[in-house]
């Protein structure tokens, strides 16, 4: 299947288990999906390789039939390991040049770009989208520069071509504001993760592109 031209990205869920209130992982991930989560990027920071490809082999069996593309958070050896839709690389992982050689053309490939300059250099390369990071502080991911605010997401669409996947502190009260100021994609950690109903919160995003 060619991913990349068959992917939904408006709601892309990045995963993290420490925050999905004790239920199990893959639980809350079909649950999002049935919502409307068009992508999901499975993150495991602290997992074993085997743990990491053990959950990475049993969530793209469950949602990748569906049609709805898995991808994994730098390790492509996992990426290709368990058969996974795409890869998504920092500026300090694998290159993406690299990336695309080892998943082939038909794969998604994304790539986080924190400053203006790291946006503008990534036009060059031959990726599906990058992740726009962090739009707000957010206590998910405490390493990354400053935020790039709803004016520097703004000056990204305006400057570039590229599918803009935000994320950072992204939640319904503010999706829509996001999406106007020029996001083509709302990624959601605990807003999705941490909600009572991940299917009802996938749908009160989804609102967010109407």
């Amino acid at each position: 299947m060619n991913w990349r031209t068959h992917t939904d990205y408006r709601v892309y869920l990045v995963t993290d288990r420490d925050l999905c209130l004790g239920r199990p992982l893959d639980e809350v991930v079909l649950a999002a999906v049935r919502g409307g989560a068009g992508a999901v990027q499975l993150r495991e920071k602290h997992a074993t390789s085997r743990e990491f490809l053990e959950l990475a082999r049993a969530l793209a069996s469950r949602i990748q039939p569906l049609g709805i593309p898995l991808i994994i958070n730098d390790r492509a050896d996992i990426a290709l390991a368990c058969g996974a839709a795409g890869l998504h690389v920092g500026q300090s992982d694998l290159p993406p040049e690299d990336a695309r050689r080892l998943m082939g053309p038909n794969a998604i490939v994304g790539l986080s770009v924190e400053t203006r300059e790291e946006l503008l250099a990534a036009e060059s390369l031959d990726i599906d989208y990058v992740g726009l990071s962090p739009i707000f502080a957010t206590p998910t991911k405490t390493d990354t520069h400053t935020p790039w605010g709803l004016d520097g997401l703004r000056w990204a669409r305006e400057h570039s071509p590229l599918r803009l996947v935000a994320i950072g502190g992204i939640h319904a009260r503010n999706a829509s504001e996001v999406v106007a100021a020029g996001a083509h994609s709302l990624a959601v950690v605990s807003e999705l993760c941490s909600a009572p109903d991940p299917e009802k919160a996938a749908r009160n995003l989804l609102t967010a592109f109407r």
